[in-house]
């Protein structure tokens, strides 16, 4: 009776877990280099990231001012919000749809890709950031120099301490949703419904905007803020520019933490599983 009570009790735990954790990526995997997936990768984040930065910074420098028919704050943060939404749902499936470095860090801490397609994808969505924003000057380049070129910097009445703390805490929420909406048990549960992963993400994007427009412009995006830095080229903004890398890795550094060590306890399993090793 027992070792029935013992083998039904075994087959309930094994049906309960209705999803598989990956197993960790390697931290140098010079494999990927010879793949043409790998390369696919790359070509979507660059791809992804040129056309974020030509959207988004299109719509910060060609519309008027709200009182003349503009978007204004609220229609600036849908854009950004709206075009991460399309973009990771049209990536997801080939390169994963970092679409921003941070998002990258945070999942190679979490050690969900390599080194080598980390320092890959950065270059990418780097190098798609600048051709981005330099469309948008090359096409309506009076109002984009009118507009300080979409360039992230700290605001007036704001210290460059609080613009760092905006930066850290809104890269927070959006890699803590990317690891959330990401997650092998949501997948697993929500696999019907394959616009979830994508829309919260989007929205994470669309609120953070909303809080920190007024501060920093909104950075949370290393290449964002590198693409229109570069082509706008101006002395305050580059003064200004390391807390748009600081701020989001750091914020990357802490939301994979949490998710991580605390709501997956992947440490804590791992010390159980060690434990019950009779091996050991």
């Amino acid at each position: 009776m027992s070792k029935r009570v013992s083998e039904e009790a075994k087959s309930h735990d094994h049906h309960a877990k209705d999803y598989t954790d990956p197993p960790p990526a390697p931290l140098i995997d010079f494999a990927e280099l010879k793949l043409w997936s790998f390369y696919r990768a790359l070509i979507a984040e660059f791809i992804a990231t040129l056309l974020f930065l030509y959207v988004t910074v299109a719509t910060l420098t060609s519309q008027p001012a709200p009182c003349d028919g503009g978007v204004g704050a609220l229609g600036i943060a849908w854009a950004f919000g709206g075009m991460i939404f399309v973009l990771v749902y049209c990536t997801a499936g080939i390169s994963g749809g970092h679409i921003n470095p941070a998002v990258t860090f945070g999942l190679l801490l979490a050690r969900k890709v390599s080194l080598t397609r980390a320092a890959a994808y950065v270059v990418a969505q780097c190098s798609g950031a600048i051709c981005g924003v330099g469309l948008v000057k090359a096409l309506m380049k009076h109002s984009y120099n009118s507009v300080g070129g979409g360039a992230n910097a700290v605001s007036a009445g704001y210290d460059k301490g609080t613009a760092l703390g905006a930066e850290i805490m809104g890269t927070f929420v959006l890699v803590y949703t990317v690891f959330s909406a990401t997650d092998p048990k949501r997948n697993a549960r929500d696999s019907h419904v394959p616009v979830l992963a994508p829309l919260p993400i989007g929205f994470a994007v669309f609120v953070v905007h909303l809080a920190t427009i007024p501060i920093t412009g909104t950075g949370i995006n290393p290449a964002r803020s590198f693409g229109a830095a570069v082509i706008y080229n101006n002395a305050r903004v580059w003064d200004d520019h390391w807390i748009f890398w600081v701020g989001p890795f750091v914020g990357a550094m802490g939301a994979a933490a949490y998710h991580q060590c605390v709501l997956r306890a992947v440490a804590m399993k791992a010390l159980g599983s060690f434990q019950s090793n009779p091996s050991n």
